[in-house]
């Protein structure tokens, strides 16, 4: 299935019951469409979220509203049924929000182009953690539920790890040679990969967070900007070129491509609820829906039963109190940043 989104859209939600999925777009618009394998994808609501692009978009409270970010430096909390505002937070950071990814039924964390990740409360509607985790923009996060500790990469090439319950980064990685730009935790815990921009896959170690373990270089030239989780030892990848790629993590290798957006930057991969669809957005301005079935006939699990070694709250990753700096990042969203000044702990204001 083909959804012509008009725009480029620069993120994607599915709803996690519902034959719902949802975009953010670069006009600062927010997308919602029911799709179904029998009919055309219908759009249920269009709706001008933003002053400037949505940059992020994630479905809260059980799917009953939908979450958005924006270089305007604001958080909006849209209802699904009616398409109105439910709440806003005009100033959630002091520069323009760049990632929303959810954490737990109430709460969430947003990333901004000046390395800073806040997490939420969205029943008490506030500011519960903030972290100076890096001096670029937030590219990517992923969370360790168990180990309640929230990972991020960032334009400055580096991957910090900040502990939720100590409300301290606890984690620095040594700056890479370029921009991180993705990340996803594998086997069982014991893996973190990201995604750089010289299509380089970097893997680090758990608890082991100075320097990466090991390098897959063969993967692509192009940068990878997506990477998406499909068990814990293999990843789904998107390139710069618009190709999707099936990848095998330890030992290292491409399985097969999948999918392509015609030689167009892949901005965002998601899977539908039940798994049955995987969802990409590209430069084209589409959103597809790929049938998961049709697209990994021949692709074999190797997964093995291991043991999850997550740390619980372990100290050998405090982070370095000098790190060493490097030159900053080029890569940005085709957006542009906000300038409001200061921040409020208040989640949003009620309208």
């Amino acid at each position: 299935m083909e959804i012509d989104l008009g725009k480029l859209a620069f993120d994607i939600d599915f709803h996690s019951s519902d034959q719902l999925v949802a975009a953010g777009l670069i006009n600062g618009d927010l997308h919602l469409y029911r799709y179904n394998p029998d009919s055309t994808p219908v759009r249920l609501l269009e709706v001008h979220a933003h002053t400037e692009s949505c940059r992020a978009v994630r479905f809260i409270n059980d799917g009953r509203a939908l979450l958005t970010g924006s270089p305007d430096c604001s958080i909006l909390a849209t209802d699904v049924e009616t398409g109105s505002a439910i709440a806003r937070l005009d100033n959630a950071h002091g520069a323009a929000v760049n990632r929303l990814i959810n954490l737990t039924e109430s709460t969430v964390a947003t990333g901004d182009d000046e390395g800073c990740i806040k997490v939420w409360d969205t029943r008490q509607r506030s500011c519960c953690n903030s972290f100076d985790a890096h001096e670029d923009y937030i590219s990517d996060m992923t969370f360790a539920s168990d180990a309640m500790k929230l990972l991020g990469t960032s334009g400055d090439g580096t991957l910090s790890v900040c502990n939720l319950r100590r409300n301290k980064v606890q984690a620095r990685s040594e700056f890479s040679e370029d921009e991180l730009l993705s990340v996803v935790i594998m086997k069982n815990g014991r893996k973190i990969v990201c995604g750089s921009q010289t299509g380089t896959l970097l893997l680090y170690s758990w608890g082991y967070f100075q320097d990466c373990s090991d390098r897959f270089i063969d993967l692509s030239s192009n940068s990878i900007d997506a990477l998406l989780k499909l068990d814990e030892d293999r990843i789904i990848t998107g390139s710069e070129n618009g190709i999707i790629n099936l990848v095998g993590i330890l030992p290292n290798r491409v399985i097969q491509p999948i999918a392509e957006h015609s030689e167009c930057p892949i901005e965002r991969l998601a899977f539908s609820h039940d798994r049955k669809y995987l969802g990409s957005i590209a430069h084209d301005h589409i959103l597809k829906l790929w049938d998961l079935d049709d697209i990994l006939q021949g692709s074999k699990s190797t997964q093995g039963n291991e043991t999850e070694v997550i740390d619980s709250d372990g100290d050998e990753m405090d982070v370095d109190a000098n790190p060493s700096k490097s030159d900053k990042g080029t890569k940005r969203k085709n957006a542009s940043n906000g300038h409001a000044i200061g921040g409020s702990n208040n989640f949003f204001a009620d309208l």
